[in-house]
């Protein structure tokens, strides 16, 4: 009986720090809007600065909920990005271009950052994870289907690239509606196969048979891309699911027979992209030497302004001005120091490390324990680990510190952790309501082990 009461208690609790429903269905909207750009595809919907307005009114909703969410601000990967943000503002005045930070960067770098904030405080269950998740992949598949589907029926590819014999080859890149180039959809599609691989593989028969039908989809739309950095970027993500599997040998078959498949459907101009990954003599092998010394003149050029940087949002102007040329940077960590500075850079690399370090400390208390079947919370905690090297390799040759991804990994890391590993009796209420689900279900005991309140993500 007074177990009985406690869990009433705690389910009490739970509800009580629960952001509402209402707040809930609206972030899926604006996930669904922001990715799936229903200001290009509604006529006339762009007029009303629809994500704006949904950042605007999410903020809303969250303010008149502040009570709930005190606790949830505590937890240790919001230190760095509030350090970021305190950082961005006290230093706007020091860097090269604050006219151009406040005129035209601060925009996109509020979009990306709020998926951080948003994540983690209105993915406050069980459910709501599942949920969110599922939206999520639904809209990259989308981003990489629809493409896909244009180019089979109507031989859309919406971009190319230059060859050195003075002609053209077609890259796919985003739908009409999209704005991702050829690497961008590489990402999107690199990104989407860890979910599917730990989340449906995992899953019953049905959902196996959607992995079967998805995947070679978008092993094709990939190669249409024509995206090297994103063939990198699977070979991260091949690597981390072999790791996993306990049969290595029939992977390791499947896998030749996917290379031999791949190779067999490729055009002539396809295999030498790829190839000039490892061999600077075929075609592209001259392009990939460029995007190397791009590199390295990216972080010679955040050199010369290294404390505070030159800017939010300012690489292209930077290099515009200091190079004569305004191609966006291809380096993640050679934009933090162009625009951020040494300090900046040092922040956001924290950011980063405190979130692989929360998401490590989850798989040792997963491997802890003595379940059987593994849980929603343990393989998305094994796809998020396998996206944070993905993304870390991928970093090199995308930019991100005012793009969604690294944000809204943060966001769902922050979430799944509390969610996941919190003790029962200083959980916050959402937290609870998880533990308890589980411990029902069977399914999940972890919240058992964590009683002496020894295990703690702080």
């Amino acid at each position: 009986m007074a177990g009985k009461g406690a869990d009433a208690q705690c389910q009490a609790k739970a509800s009580d720090q629960v952001v509402s429903s209402f707040t809930f269905v609206f972030f899926l909207y604006f996930t669904l809007d922001f990715f799936l750009r229903f200001s290009v595809r509604i006529p006339g919907y762009s007029s009303l600065r629809p994500t704006l307005v949904a950042v605007a009114i999410l903020l809303l909703l969250l303010f008149v909920q502040r009570e709930k969410l005190a606790e949830k601000f505590r937890h240790p990967v919001f230190k760095p990005v509030f350090a970021l943000l305190a950082y961005i503002v006290i230093s706007l005045p020091l860097v090269e271009w604050p006219g151009s930070v406040i005129r035209n960067n601060l925009d996109p770098f509020v979009k990306a950052i709020v998926f951080l904030f948003f994540t983690a405080l209105i993915v406050d269950t069980r459910r709501r994870l599942v949920w969110f998740v599922g939206v999520f992949v639904f809209c990259q598949l989308v981003r990489v289907l629809e493409p896909l589907y244009l180019n089979l029926t109507q031989g859309y590819w919406g971009s190319s690239t230059y060859l050195s014999t003075a002609e053209f080859a077609n890259r796919l890149s985003g739908a009409p509606a999209d704005v991702i180039n050829p690497n961008e959809l590489g990402f999107v599609i690199v990104t989407v196969i860890p979910f599917l691989h730990y989340l449906l593989w995992t899953g019953r028969w049905k959902l196996k048979a959607v992995y079967l039908i998805l995947m070679p989809l978008l092993l094709y739309a990939l190669i249409l891309t024509m995206s090297r950095g994103a063939f990198l970027a699977l070979m991260v993500v091949s690597f981390f699911i072999f790791k996993e599997s306990r049969h290595k040998a029939a992977l390791a078959g499947v896998a030749v027979m996917v290379i031999v498949a791949a190779f067999s459907v490729m055009t002539p101009v396809q295999k030498e992209r790829y190839l000039s990954i490892i061999d600077r003599d075929v075609e592209g092998g001259a392009s990939a030497e460029g995007r190397i010394q791009g590199m390295i003149q990216e972080f010679q050029l955040g050199l010369t302004r290294p404390v505070v940087g030159h800017g939010l949002g300012t690489t292209g102007e930077t290099k515009a001005n200091k190079l004569g040329r305004r191609q966006a940077s291809h380096n993640l960590y050679a934009e933090l120091l162009i625009e951020i500075g040494v300090i900046g850079f040092v922040i956001f690399i924290n950011f980063l490390v405190r979130t692989f370090r929360q998401l490590k400390r989850l798989q040792r208390e997963f491997g802890r324990s003595d379940r059987v079947e593994i849980s929603f919370y343990e393989n998305l905690n094994k796809v998020l680990i396998c996206l944070f090297w993905m993304y870390a390799v991928y970093s090199i040759n995308y930019w991100g510190l005012s793009q969604y991804y690294w944000y809204l990994f943060g966001g769902l890391s922050i979430a799944l952790g509390r969610l996941a590993m919190s003790e029962k009796s200083d959980s916050t209420p959402a937290e609870g309501t998880a533990i308890i689900e589980y411990k029902e279900s069977g399914r999940f005991n972890l919240a058992e082990k964590l009683r002496d309140g020894r295990h703690h993500f702080g």
